[in-house]
């Protein structure tokens, strides 16, 4: 999966069916959470700010794409970055021809620039997501790689029937990736008034700056943004990509999950959809 790509506490399901329109009865599995999640016909979309000046960007990309192999969800990766493959000719066209296997589970689309085709008369290029829907509605769950910037013109203020995802930040423990990623910070504050995000921290386990990386961040949004930085869960660039996710990196791809964009696919799309839903012997433990 790498080669396609150039370059905490978070609350558990279990809690969050304990919150309204989550409630269950027992006895019920992990999974049953993440199944009522997807019991509407829609794709969610999570949005993931690309960093150019991480060393291991594509690491971040790949744990996070099986933590949700792993919960049993066919992922799309979008990678519409800065060091993303440009997009397959035909795809300006029909984005399903651009839609690539990396494993049973999770798909890739090149699409660098490619959101931009879409954009309407007020700079928004919302119009792309429900491409997206369109090309590839077996999905479960739509990974968004792409700048502040891109990400800003995709989901806009939330004024368009778009729920407000949380956006995941990347960075690692190097200064330009946190200049980087306090810019793009300021990028969703200042155009889209957007004040909540997770972050993603790309480092080894001896790092003595990871912690003070991670705490500048949160203090600049906090008070230099209003912003709040919701968790923080670090991963080691030199983790094999077939280690179990950690049980952090799982905590943080569930709450992402519960605070997608969420978009509707029609019931021809969807048919099907909820047959490839998790099933019951899901373990996270």
């Amino acid at each position: 999966m790498a080669s396609k790509i150039q370059h905490a506490a978070s609350p558990s399901i279990d809690t969050l069916l304990g919150q309204p329109n989550f409630r269950r009865t027992q006895p019920a599995d992990q999974a049953d959470g993440l199944r009522r999640l997807f019991s509407q016909r829609s794709l969610r979309f999570i949005p993931v700010v690309s960093n150019p000046f991480i060393a291991h960007g594509g690491v971040l990309i790949e744990r996070l794409c099986s933590a949700l192999e792993l919960m049993e969800l066919d992922t799309l990766l979008v990678d519409a970055s800065e060091r993303g493959g440009p997009p397959e000719e035909l795809s300006s066209f029909d984005l399903a021809e651009g839609i690539e296997p990396l494993s049973s589970r999770v798909h890739y689309l090149a699409a660098r620039g490619l959101p931009v085709r879409w954009v309407d008369s007020r700079g928004s290029t919302r119009g792309f997501l429900d491409a997206v829907v369109d090309a590839a509605p077996q999905s479960q769950v739509v990974l968004v790689h792409a700048s502040a910037i891109e990400i800003s013109r995709l989901f806009g203020r939330g004024d368009e029937g778009l729920s407000r995802p949380r956006p995941i930040v990347l960075c690692d423990d190097q200064p330009d990736a946190m200049t980087h990623a306090y810019a793009a910070m300021k990028v969703f504050a200042q155009r889209a008034d957007w004040l909540s995000h997770d972050l993603l921290l790309c480092a080894p386990p001896g790092s003595t700056r990871a912690k003070a990386v991670a705490d500048r961040l949160a203090h600049c949004a906090d008070m230099f943004l209003g912003g709040v930085q919701h968790s923080c869960v670090r991963v080691d660039p030199a983790e094999p990509p077939t280690a179990a996710p950690s049980r952090a990196l799982m905590g943080l791809v569930e709450a992402s999950l519960t605070a997608a964009a969420v978009l509707g696919a029609s019931e021809p799309e969807y048919a099907g959809l909820r047959s490839a839903l998790p099933a019951p012997r899901l373990s996270m433990s």
